[in-house]
């Protein structure tokens, strides 16, 4: 029986007896054996978005890491490197300054449209606003009104924001110079989710509150539009560099200026990566999840079932109910592969 050294035998191994895991920025690399590494933000709800792409991938032969959790602008770095293959988080065009930032279309490329016609704003509640007639947030440029929103005894209204490193984040800030608003208003930003709560309690305890929204999101669920809070106007539409030429019809939704763009949720992928991955490209283009079902899923993970195992169980259960569909994704995306689409 021949001796083969270490050296050899891994070479054998690697050149047909066992694939060997490879990084996906290879373009060598066989598609069946490529192992894919993604993230999402910590709001937890994209989660569920990502599970329903990474069991796609996993029905076309891709093994997929569990999905990495990290904020949004070492997100597009990570994938730039190669350090990622892809994440769902691609936000249009809120994430425009995130995208460009880390090498922008030379080694990132933003794919199909997974969730489309989302949109976001300023909310308030419904019994203040009627109670003081306040429609646009220019007019918490009034210290009297502002007052109204102080829920740390400042003086200023408390406008619960973001995370810090989201791009609403970036928006938000803006938007309280653009409008003058400064003097009056204090952008509250931390846990999304936290603050979320606590606007929830002091809406209970009938105190006005005033927060950033976004839809599709389980706060809608909770805090009914048109009947818990409505939607606040803006003055006129002012935003980051990144987003400077959008005009009034980019950020209106329903006749209202909302003063920020409405979204599409993209896939952003590494671009080595999509040409050598025929099959997850087309996958990628094809996937879509409506905003309702979103919305339904964020409820649950709001009611208690937000725990990993939870959502991958919800992601499942969404392929299931909508398997002809998918099912017909995975097949164009197979054919689609192979025909050197």
């Amino acid at each position: 029986m021949p001796k083969f050294s270490l050296v050899a035998i891994s070479a054998l191994l690697c050149t047909g007896l066992i694939a060997c895991q490879s990084v996906p920025e290879s373009s060598e690399n066989s598609q069946e054996s490529t192992t894919l590494r993604t993230a999402h933000s910590s709001w937890v709800e994209e989660h569920f978005q990502t599970e329903i792409v990474r069991i796609g991938l996993e029905k076309l032969g891709y093994q997929v890491e569990t999905p990495q959790e990290i904020e949004y602008p070492a997100i597009y770095i990570s994938v730039a490197n190669g350090d990622l293959d892809y994440s769902t988080v691609y936000y249009n065009p809120g994430h425009e300054a995130f995208f460009n930032n880390a090498g922008g279309d030379t080694k990132l490329v933003g794919v199909g449209l997974l969730t489309p016609n989302g949109f976001q704003g300023y909310q308030i509640d419904k019994k203040t606003a009627d109670q003081y007639n306040i429609d646009n947030i220019e007019k918490l440029k009034d210290p009297e009104i502002a007052r109204l929103f102080d829920s740390d005894g400042d003086g200023k209204a408390n406008l619960v924001g973001c995370n810090a490193g989201w791009a609403c984040e970036l928006s938000i800030d803006h938007h309280l110079e653009a409008y003058g608003l400064q003097e009056t208003v204090e952008h509250d930003r931390g846990q999304y989710t936290a603050l979320l709560a606590n606007s929830i309690t002091r809406y209970k305890q009938g105190e006005p509150i005033i927060f950033y929204a976004y839809n599709p999101h389980w706060i809608s669920a909770v805090l009914k539009p048109d009947q818990d809070v409505v939607w606040l106007e803006v003055p006129f539409t002012s935003l980051p560099e990144e987003m400077a030429k959008l005009t009034a019809e980019d950020t209106s939704v329903k006749g209202k200026n909302h003063g920020f763009p409405k979204t599409e949720q993209r896939i952003v992928a590494n671009r080595k990566f999509l040409e050598a991955n025929p099959k997850a490209k087309i996958w990628f283009e094809l996937v879509q999840i409506p905003a309702e079902d979103i919305n339904e899923e964020s409820l649950r993970i709001q009611e208690g079932e937000n725990k990993p195992e939870d959502i991958r169980r919800h992601a499942q259960e969404w392929v299931a109910n909508n398997q002809e569909l998918f099912d017909s994704w995975l097949e164009e995306a197979s054919n689609s592969s192979r025909l050197g689409k």
